[in-house]
């Protein structure tokens, strides 16, 4: 049971140090455009550049999600790129996905370029915090 507290807690100390939510979005947007693309290769080869296009943009899409929440210290041009390219995907991937993976694209990439590494922690988790910790010493102090 301790370790899978352990791992809770790291994984939220992780989450915390970068754009989660944008990053996870993204990528949901992307690879949501590609689950609805229904040609085959056959036909994209067929068709050509346009039809390329259509797996390229949202591959992209998935890529830059990814490297948003792995490499978070280039959040800013990975956003920005995210945005264009989920933008671009509207002519050339069935408007974007049924517009759910532009929409999901767009939203997830204005998340992560709106996120602040060092922003103070709001003043409802900072009362819980304190609150947490005060109760951890009491029960530390009637441990001893």
């Amino acid at each position: 049971m301790a370790e899978r507290s352990g791992f809770r807690s790291a994984f939220r100390r992780w989450r915390a140090d970068r754009p989660f939510w944008g990053g996870v979005l993204l990528a949901l947007g992307g690879a949501e455009i590609l689950l609805t693309m229904k040609a085959s290769m056959k036909v994209v080869l067929h068709v050509g550049m346009q039809g390329l296009a259509g797996y390229l943009l949202p591959a992209l899409m998935l890529l830059l999600g990814l490297l948003i929440l792995f490499n978070p210290a280039q959040r800013l041009f990975y956003s920005i790129t995210g945005v264009l390219v989920s933008l671009g995907s509207w002519p050339t991937s069935n408007l974007g996905g049924f517009f759910v993976g532009l929409l999901l694209g767009v939203a997830g990439s204005c998340l992560a370029f709106g996120w602040l590494p060092d922003q103070e922690p709001r003043r409802r988790r900072q009362r819980k915090w304190q609150r947490q910790r005060r109760a951890d010493g009491v029960a530390a102090a009637v441990v001893e």
